[in-house]
């Protein structure tokens, strides 16, 4: 996760909108269908997670050659552990594969990792990788690959308000100076651009408590697609799609045209 940063220092989530035709600086993922995926094709749960990891492969390469700044993927929610044992021990040990056999594929691809979440819940294995990765990757700067794993959008803003709080009650904040500004420089990310395109696959149209803060005003993006099967040219589409929008940020019709003009 970003450190935090002081609300005079920094305030990237309120940062001036694109214009229109760009590409995103900061999407966003949520990968959604693998278990019916494998359920279609007659398999296990876990093969579908399995064949899961070629998308994220395929889709990584894909939006660091198209220039995109960050990408973020929602590999493991915080009300995923409601899942069967069976499947969480599986998801864990594809999670450690990964951070072993990935890393150094990121590395020498200029991509920096990090993971954002409660990590306490992982194994000390996992979390030593964790942190092997993020230090080996930490200066890189071809694309920030981020990775949310027993994350959710609430946990992030408790567990930023509660630093807030500390610094009130030791006296270095005063109650008057909290506004966005100081909590968008203590949730998850508070580094990178706001996400301006959310993907989700499945054909399920909801956020389901991923990064609620920092996608205040992203545009959403849903596909039939099971997360397997979702590739470099349907990323492609997505983008092409959100380059066709005109996002608005509360204005007008006539203010976003004068704008451009």
């Amino acid at each position: 996760m970003s450190s935090p940063q002081s609300p005079e220092s920094h305030s990237p989530h309120g940062a001036d909108p694109l214009p229109s035709g760009a590409l995103p600086r900061h999407v966003a993922i949520i990968m959604d269908g693998n278990n019916r995926w494998a359920r279609a094709r007659g398999m296990s749960g876990v093969r579908g997670h399995h064949a899961g990891v070629e998308a994220v492969r395929a889709v990584i390469r894909r939006a660091a050659e198209q220039g995109i700044e960050t990408l973020t993927l929602f590999a493991f929610s915080s009300e995923n552990w409601k899942r069967p044992k069976a499947e969480i021990s599986a998801l864990m040990e594809l999670f450690l594969l990964a951070l072993k056999r990935e890393v150094r594929k990121l590395h020498d691809n200029g991509i920096r990792l990090s993971v954002i979440g409660d990590r306490t819940a992982f194994s000390a294995s996992i979390q030593s990788h964790i942190e092997r990765a993020e230090s080996l990757t930490r200066d890189n700067t071809r694309m920030h690959l981020v990775i949310a794993a027993n994350y959710g959008g609430r946990w992030d803003l408790v567990a930023a308000t509660r630093r807030l709080a500390q610094r009130v009650a030791e006296g270095t904040l005063s109650p008057e100076a909290i506004d966005e500004g100081a909590l968008d420089c203590e949730v998850c990310l508070a580094g990178d651009a706001p996400v301006d395109l959310c993907i989700r696959t499945s054909g399920e149209q909801r956020i389901s408590n991923f990064l609620i803060w920092q996608m205040a005003y992203a545009e959403l993006y849903f596909t039939p697609l099971l997360w397997p099967d979702f590739d470099a040219e349907a990323f492609d589409e997505a983008l092409a799609d959100f380059r066709h929008r005109q996002r608005r940020f509360g204005m007008t019709d006539e203010q976003i045209e004068a704008q451009g003009a």
